[in-house]
């Protein structure tokens, strides 16, 4: 395997007035399953596709193994990559589109049927290798585009939103498969999505990008629990995390919302000290709220209740605010719209970040 490098790398086309990719830098260490998240038109895709080879890079370097890619063409890369669209050749049986790439590359006859057989036995396809595309599910094709990625033995896989074709079931399933691919063969790879709970799941790492540019990079559950901004803190998370216009008293020892206070200590007092301005966004999870008194607590209107089976969604109004909050609570919960409920905050999980600059305090 091998270690990936992206040093400031851009991309400008010469149509456009705006960058798609503005200075992106992080390292893919060697067996490091790494994720590009964030939305459509975000420069994910674009990013990945210079790391491919398939679009040129305007400035910045790419780096494998130390080795600068940035004018070598796609096939001397030594690079394998899955597509959205499976891309199967539909008039070749499953052996014949695992073998293609090996034939091209004029590898002997018997190390393609080793090769072949060994992708086909990790990813059961062993009893479909003579089938074409026509004849198999989606899920099953997707396992023929991996195992065409597989059998190419590369440094680095490439993945652009690879499950997104699937059904529900389906990629729950794929995802399971993925992350234990990955395990078996130690492999190093980048993985473009905009599926939060893929990126959750799967990745080692998450580089979560924003109009062309990194917003964060972390382990799932860091960037999780310590969003850099309100970007991510809204991007990742189901229902995102709320955020709630807030106000510091004079010295920093309690937050108000609306009519009601909230007091202040440790982490989140020594943010409230560091805060340029006494106006804030005051960030909090929906599990990190609960119904009851212990410790902190705001007094809430019920708005809606949307049972989900495993767990209830509960949408607020704090009195004396104007605006909304979710609470992720047990589906035994009984509270009824325009009931009055007290609602305990985790101030522990909380922050605060700067409405001028969206960035956490």
């Amino acid at each position: 395997m091998a270690t990936l490098t992206l040093d400031r790398l851009s991309k400008r086309y010469a149509s456009a007035r705006e960058v798609a990719v503005s200075d992106v830098s992080f390292t893919v260490a060697d067996g490091e399953f790494m994720v590009l998240l964030g939305p459509s038109g975000c420069g994910k895709s674009t990013t990945l596709r210079m790391v491919a080879g398939l679009e040129s890079i305007t400035s910045g370097d790419l780096l494998i193994d130390g080795a600068r890619m940035n004018d070598k063409p796609a096939k001397d890369r030594d690079i394998a990559m899955v597509f959205q669209s499976y891309a199967l050749y539909p008039h070749m049986t499953v052996h014949d589109n695992l073998a293609f790439g090996l034939r091209r590359r004029s590898l002997p006859r018997d190390e393609i049927a080793r090769r072949v057989r060994e992708a086909a036995a990790a990813l059961g396809l062993d009893q479909l290798l003579q089938r074409k595309p026509h004849a198999l599910s989606g899920g099953q094709r997707q396992r023929v585009a991996l195992g065409r990625a597989i059998v190419r033995h590369p440094k680095v896989f490439l993945f652009d939103e690879p499950l997104s074709n699937l059904d529900a079931a389906l990629r729950v399933g794929m995802r399971g498969e993925l992350a234990a691919l990955h395990r078996r063969l130690s492999a190093t790879m980048l993985y473009v999505t905009h599926d939060q709970v893929e990126a959750m799941t799967m990745g080692d790492r998450i580089c979560i990008m924003e109009n062309g540019s990194v917003a964060q990079i972390g382990a799932p559950l860091d960037v999780y629990a310590a969003p850099a901004d309100t970007f991510v803190a809204t991007f990742l998370g189901s229902p995102a995390m709320n955020l709630l216009p807030a106000t510091l008293t004079t010295g920093g020892s309690a937050l108000q919302l609306g009519s009601q206070s909230l007091p202040l200590d440790g982490p989140l007092a020594a943010a409230a000290a560091r805060a340029p301005a006494r106006d804030v966004l005051f960030g909090i999870r929906p599990e990190d709220l609960r119904p009851g008194d212990a410790g902190a607590s705001l007094r809430a209107r019920i708005l809606d209740v949307e049972p989900l089976g495993a767990e209830t969604i509960v949408r607020l109004c704090p009195e004396g605010l104007g605006s909304e909050m979710l609470m992720r609570v047990p589906r035994t919960f009984s509270g009824r719209p325009d009931e009055i409920a007290t609602i305990a905050v985790d101030l522990a999980a909380s922050h605060l970040f700067d409405p001028a600059t969206t960035r956490r305090i």
